[in-house]
């Protein structure tokens, strides 16, 4: 098991009487990609705001696996990134640097490199794309060279093409500088190409920590049967020994367990029903949200 980087405990925030976190629990390990899952207005900002040391909790203890008083420990891109418009991407790290007392020296430029914006030259930030300013704002966090960098909604409203560089760059930062990254995203297909652990927060609680091997082997194996005589052959199916059960909201049959696709489809054909399609049905972490919490999948 890898050390642990990072623990909260019973984390209770209030703004008057208004409480939006209470007693969470969540544990972050070192080289974790923890993904935050929730809907709007469940809690997920305020507590990367607490993760950050930008808010204080009400209540509750937190725990580090690491010198939290060192500058730029904890890298953050929470909301919009904060860069100068009227200065390049170099000014800008640069700037950084300075304020949190690391020379200024050639590990600027690989940064920029690493972030894919060492070919921007004099190129004021300002004229950047939503997603070169997201990539901006990675690099301004990675400036203190921190153990975690937590990371509020960095892919949401690029275009494919953008989410991709940005996927494609946590991952990179992760596997080949060893970087925790705890990151939140709406976009929950995306979401789970990226994290090894999750937590699912509703209402201001945490429903749930899960490996992504957890969430993947969640449900039960199964198969999706498309047949324009769905109740019949669920019943003869369920007579010939299958878990078979028809899908309210889109009437079709699904079968469960550990089913050889081949004796599945013989059995199918024996029942004398036209199949229009037998397919393996993947887990997926929105079917687990909302399983977990109910409703739309607006995280």
């Amino acid at each position: 098991m890898a050390e642990v980087l990072y623990k909260a405990n019973d984390i209770c925030k209030k703004y008057g009487s208004k409480t939006v976190l209470q007693n969470v629990n969540i544990t972050i390990h070192k080289g974790d990609i923890y993904g935050l899952v929730g809907k709007n207005g469940a809690g997920k900002t305020t507590l990367m705001r607490i993760m950050t040391g930008l808010q204080s909790p009400s209540s509750g203890t937190i725990e580090y696996g690491f010198d939290r008083n060192k500058l730029g420990a904890v890298g953050a891109l929470v909301e919009l990134p904060s860069i100068y418009a009227n200065m390049s991407a170099y000014e800008n790290l640069k700037l950084q640097y300075i304020n949190i007392g690391r020379p200024v020296d050639d590990s600027i430029n690989e940064i920029l490199r690493m972030v894919g914006l060492d070919n921007t030259g004099k190129l004021h930030a300002g004229k950047f794309s939503l997603g070169m300013r997201q990539r901006m704002g990675i690099a301004m966090a990675m400036a203190g060279n921190p153990e975690i960098l937590i990371l509020d909604e960095p892919i949401n409203g690029l275009d494919p093409q953008g989410i991709i560089g940005v996927r494609d760059l946590l991952i990179k930062l992760n596997h080949e500088m060893g970087i925790t990254i705890v990151i939140s995203s709406h976009i929950l297909s995306e979401l789970s190409k990226l994290a090894t652990s999750f937590a699912f927060i509703d209402k201001g609680q945490i429903v749930k920590e899960a490996s992504s091997e957890e969430i993947e082997h969640a449900g039960k194996k199964r198969f999706e049967v498309i047949c324009s005589s769905p109740v019949e052959l669920s019943n003869y199916l369920v007579t010939k020994g299958y878990d078979a059960r028809i899908d309210r909201n889109t009437n079709q049959i699904l079968v469960f367990g550990e089913v050889n696709i081949v004796d599945l489809a013989v059995s199918c054909k024996e029942s004398g029903f036209e199949v229009a399609d037998i397919k393996h049905v993947d887990t997926d972490l929105e079917k687990f949200f909302i399983e977990l919490v109910g409703g739309t999948t607006h995280a």
